[in-house]
């Protein structure tokens, strides 16, 4: 598809705190980072959103005719528990409890993030590079931070100077932190402690001898810190300077902030353009957590084995249901959520379904074009999902009051009507088309398609009070019956 020249889209830019014109670095060109999962454990259901979303901006890129470089990575060694620069390295940790390697871990949890968000019909990225793939490239950028003198080494660790990098510049400007104020509310350093400040990071942490994941460095064994790894990698495959990095809104601070920090002390310039952060996801009203049982993994609501949900949920719906909110905004994950986003998925599914089948005229009682543009409006709004759906079903509107007989559609604008919902629905939203027959609905379908049958026989012995008990009873349920020439089919109120 060419570029769509008349576009003017706006971000929501987190280093600025407003939104932007979206300018590339190289014309026609995207450059964008991602931060991709700690593959210690199965991916929880908040993670897929914030890639999700992100999927979704790559995906409306490629529409509108960019050609994309899209890099998610793989962390695969380096980040420690609770985002420290002490304790055990995730992974390392999980290898222990499980008494396996630590490559073991990442390649199970690996397969398992691939394989869900293929359910979620998820586009892979153009690179998907890992942190033990680029140790040398992350030993090169602090062999020339510490050149810079913005860094230090003491018993075998390497370590950022947060307040002499601070001289010259800003730290804290993405988060809105104030260095001054984070120094004043930090407790002294421990005695035990080698770092000369409570806010400086670590770039290469000495492996201590029970530590399991370690490489040879010109500072003795070690590993690298969990920050520098996204800093390599997004150099290496987009430069110095690239369009847009992205990630949940958890990673502003610290990891973003200090990503910035070892950028700009490496090379002298600000490494992004565009900072876009995805929202967190919430379950009835509360913050996900395993320890309070308020959680649930995507297999378990596809599946419907979960002590939460009243059933299982297609992975398009979940998808249709994510969607619906801002990528910036928090949404929250109920059943009643679900149940109405299935109803709305399946209408949106009909009235498509239903477009084939449409009589054109000699003229078109509404304006295809405009509705088209309103379309494009709303994406290029910051990728303003919510309004881009709203204008979708404004569009099954129309199909249905066509069908009626009540507007008209000419030929022409019918494929132009077509073509755009296409394009929306399945090559931005990312939806695969299912009707309410399909995925996950296979019993209700069943039971309904048993229901029509004993009606039809109903109507057949003249016996119209069962009939229409049958009809009535499933309207009532959220079920529509609707008699053509070729029977009798349903859908989803």
């Amino acid at each position: 598809m060419q570029l769509f020249k008349s576009q003017v889209l706006k971000v929501s830019n987190s280093l600025s705190g407003k939104k932007e014109i979206f300018k590339p670095v190289k014309e026609g060109y995207v450059g964008m980072y991602v931060c991709g999962p700690t593959v210690y454990s199965n991916v929880h259901l908040g993670n897929c959103r914030t890639f999700m979303s992100f999927d979704m901006i790559f995906r409306y890129f490629k529409h509108l005719g960019f050609k994309v470089r899209y890099v998610r990575n793989i962390t695969d060694a380096g980040h420690l528990e609770n985002d420290a620069d002490d304790g055990e390295d995730k992974i390392a940790k999980k290898a222990k409890l499980e008494q396996i390697e630590p490559m073991e871990v990442v390649q199970r949890y690996t397969v398992d993030f691939h394989e869900t968000l293929q359910k979620f019909n998820l586009l892979p990225p153009s690179i998907e590079p890992t942190a033990t793939g680029h140790i040398i490239e992350q030993i090169e950028i602090i062999k020339e931070i510490l050149s810079k003198g913005i860094a230090y080494e003491i018993n075998g660790s390497v370590y950022f100077d947060v307040i002499k990098f601070n001289e010259t510049n800003d730290y804290g400007k993405l988060s809105g932190r104030k260095l001054e104020d984070m120094i004043a509310n930090t407790r002294a350093l421990a005695s035990q402690d080698e770092k000369r400040n409570p806010q400086d990071f670590a770039l290469w942490k000495k492996a201590e001898p029970q530590h399991i994941m370690r490489w040879p460095s010109p500072w003795g064994d070690g590993f690298p810190g969990w920050h520098l790894e996204c800093t390599a990698m997004s150099i290496k495959y987009l430069g110095e300077n690239f369009d847009i990095h992205g990630g949940g809104m958890d990673l502003k601070f610290p990891h973003h902030e200090c990503e910035i920090a070892q950028a700009e002390a490496c090379n002298g310039s600000s490494p992004v353009n565009y900072w876009l952060h995805a929202n967190m996801l919430t379950l009835n009203g509360k913050k996900m957590s395993k320890s309070t049982d308020n959680n649930i993994f995507p297999n378990e609501i596809f599946s419907g084995e979960n002590n939460i949900l009243s059933k299982a949920f297609n992975p398009s719906v979940v998808r249709f249901f994510m969607m619906q909110a801002h990528y910036t905004s928090i949404l929250d994950l109920s059943n009643d959520a679900l149940l109405a986003s299935e109803k709305g998925y399946f209408r949106l599914m009909d009235g498509l379904n239903s477009l084939e089948g449409l009589d054109t005229a000699t003229n078109s009682s509404f304006d295809v074009s405009v509705w088209q543009q309103n379309c494009y409006d709303a994406m290029n709004d910051d990728f303003n999902t919510p309004i881009l759906i709203a204008n979708l079903f404004e569009g099954v509107k129309h199909i249905n009051l066509i069908k009626e007989g009540k507007e008209s559609i000419t030929a022409n604008d019918k494929v132009l009507f077509q073509k755009t919902l296409h394009s929306f629905i399945y090559d931005v939203l990312g939806l695969e088309n299912q009707s309410a027959t399909e995925g996950g609905s296979d019993t209700l379908a069943g039971v309904v398609e048993l229901l029509i049958e004993l009606r039809n026989n109903a109507r057949a012995n003249k016996d119209f009070t069962t009939s229409d008990k049958i009809r009535d009873e499933l309207l009532a349920l959220g079920v529509q019956l609707k008699d053509g020439k070729e029977g009798t089919s349903f859908s989803l109120n």
